[in-house]
């Protein structure tokens, strides 16, 4: 015990040496360092590692323990053999081009180690607070924060920014708002972008989604504690196959975001002012798939270059929309379609009594379909002798119309001038934006199935009945409550930001302007009217705060800290109070 004790201790050092290297390589480092000095000390800090995790295989007892050395092992491995191997092939080189090849490999593969002995630091949290929502909460605010650091490194903006900035761009991208105070094009380098898409990545799907995948991956089990924290974030009902679902959910994300990027890629190949199409198509994939909203064009989508690329907004709304539904709509369908296709070569395999899709993917689908079209039909009248204008064809102003019904369902992306469209049509986007996206998705919003489920309940009182039944189920009242909670929570906080805007902001600001923005911060949507840039000091704080609260969910917080175990055996008369 004391040998894994010391041994502890020097890794947590080894941790802070990759750490510094990394931070002084990609921050510090201004030239293109290809000395050899600097590629040999990459070099040996792997071996280093490598002879560590060694040791470390062979005195840890821990099965555990044993796995999370031989991973490292691997991974360490892999990289030094995959240099030796390009300095092999590039032998007839001079050493200043072998250093330039294996140098980003080198880096690459320190910043994977990292990564993953960070999974194992957010691991150790588990264990020392126990209190899901507060460690749900807590990833996030050090996420945020972590990443504001990041952005303020030399190498990522060609000329500096200030910590506030640093902070709104990192928490827009760790939200997955998409609200930015500075040009996301211009003021970051392709490091700083680089971040801003690690940032977006992470906080999509949650770290903690993360870390119970690599659990799950490397060791093959997980902590009850780790359950109770994952299933929250996951939105899982029970703990018995929450670790599943997160690897599930990591494999789906990057496998559509993988799909999404080469059909961009596809899309742009003839497009002459996008010169890294690569990182291009990567960066919108997962942008748009995390419902971010961020772009590397100075003007957004709606740039002159590739407005018009129709095929490309079709893509970009594919993703949008598959993670806006969120992973619990995905899989129940693709278990409809696998039983439907095992019932169809063998009906005597699966019998049909049991309902495979769930009352709340009905209740998601349905509910996602018709605002969706309803939004398509109402933007492309408001807006057919509008904005529409600049689009010559039908099919083009359907599709810009059906982009603009997609875009405020949490993901931001803009291919219209919102400055110029008609006031209804940005009544009707506030509207969207905040029912926003589904339950345990990348979206934000009050969510689709809350919207659903308030608007059924007014049907319901109205018809008399005391309860809500649809589809041949009803619902609970804790669902029916924690729905209004929702609704009034959100018009609190969104109000309230209003009001202080309206104070520290310059008199005169128009209310449609700071609306709009308050209501697209919370439901982390991104949109602006060009008033993000134009933002006081403490109105980016302000917005930083809905942003965090809307992403969180200020309800989650709340039930975290104030719930208790209640057990009452008693009854207080029942009286009622008038409501009109």
């Amino acid at each position: 015990m004391e040998r894994e004790s010391l041994l502890n201790y020097v890794y947590r050092f080894f941790d802070i040496i990759v750490l510094f290297f990394i931070v002084f390589d990609f921050g510090y480092d201004f030239a293109e360092n290809f000395t050899t000095p600097h590629v040999t000390g990459l070099i040996i800090l792997s071996f280093f590692l490598l002879l560590f995790n060694a040791i470390k295989f062979f005195v840890y007892k821990y099965k555990k323990s044993k796995n999370v050395a031989f991973v490292n092992i691997v991974i360490i491995s892999v990289l030094l053999l995959v240099v030796l191997i390009v300095s092999i092939v590039h032998i007839k080189h001079d050493y200043h081009y072998i250093l330039q090849k294996i140098k980003p490999i080198l880096e690459g593969g320190l910043i994977l180690y990292f990564l993953l002995r960070l999974f194992v630091f957010v691991r150790y949290i588990y264990d020392v607070y126990f209190n899901p929502a507060i460690v749900f909460v807590g990833s996030f605010t050090i996420l945020a924060i972590a990443g504001a650091f990041l952005l303020m490194l030399p190498s990522a903006t060609p000329h500096g920014i200030s910590f506030t900035n640093a902070l709104f761009t990192s928490t827009s991208a760790v939200c997955v708002t998409g609200l930015a105070v500075v040009d996301t094009s211009v003021d970051f380098t392709i490091i700083g972008q680089s971040i801003i898409l690690v940032l977006i990545q992470l906080g999509g799907i949650g770290i903690l989604t993360f870390t119970s995948f690599f659990a799950f991956f490397f060791r093959g089990s997980s902590s009850f504690k780790e359950g109770l924290n994952t299933k929250d974030f996951l939105a899982h009902e029970g703990l018995k196959d929450v670790f599943r679902v997160a690897l599930n959910v990591v494999v789906f994300t990057l496998a559509i975001e993988i799909i999404g990027g080469l059909f961009i890629y596809f899309s742009i190949t003839n497009n002459a002012s996008i010169p890294n199409k690569f990182f291009f198509s990567l960066f919108h994939s997962i942008s748009a798939f995390c419902n971010a909203g961020f772009s590397i064009f100075s003007s957004g989508l709606f740039d002159q270059s590739i407005r018009f690329n129709y095929f490309f907004q079709w893509i970009i709304m594919v993703l949008i929309v598959f993670g806006g539904l969120g992973h619990h709509i995905i899989f129940n369908f693709y278990k409809y379609l696998k039983t439907y296709v095992l019932e169809f070569f063998n009906k005597k395999l699966i019998h049909k009594r049991v309902p495979i899709i769930t009352l709340n993917s009905k209740i998601v689908i349905y509910t996602t379909f018709i605002l969706l079209f309803v939004g398509w039909v109402f933007l492309f009248i408001s807006e057919y002798n509008n904005t529409l204008l600049d689009h010559s064809t039908l099919f083009g102003k359907l599709t810009n119309a059906a982009f603009s019904s997609v875009t405020p369902r949490t993901a931001g992306f803009n291919v219209v001038d919102y400055t110029q469209m008609t006031v209804p049509s940005l009544l009707f986007v506030i509207f969207l934006m905040w029912i926003g996206a589904s339950p345990a998705s990348t979206g934000g919003g009050i969510k689709t199935s809350t919207f659903a489920l308030a608007t059924l309940n007014i049907f319901a009182i109205a018809r008399g009945k005391s309860r809500i039944e649809v589809f041949g189920r009803r619902f609970s009242a804790e669902s029916t409550s924690r729905a209004f909670a929702i609704l009034s929570i959100s018009l609190i906080v969104i109000g309230m930001a209003i009001m202080a805007l309206l104070i520290i902001e310059p008199k005169g600001t128009p209310l449609l302007t700071v609306v709009f923005e308050c209501f697209s911060a919370f439901s982390t949507v991104g949109l602006s009217l060009n008033f993000t840039p134009t933002l006081a000091e403490t109105s980016k704080y302000i917005i930083i705060a809905v942003m965090f609260i809307g992403r969180i969910g200020m309800l989650n917080l709340m039930i975290g800290l104030l719930r208790q175990v209640n057990h009452q055996f008693y009854e207080y008369p029942k009286e009622n109070i008038l409501i009109n």
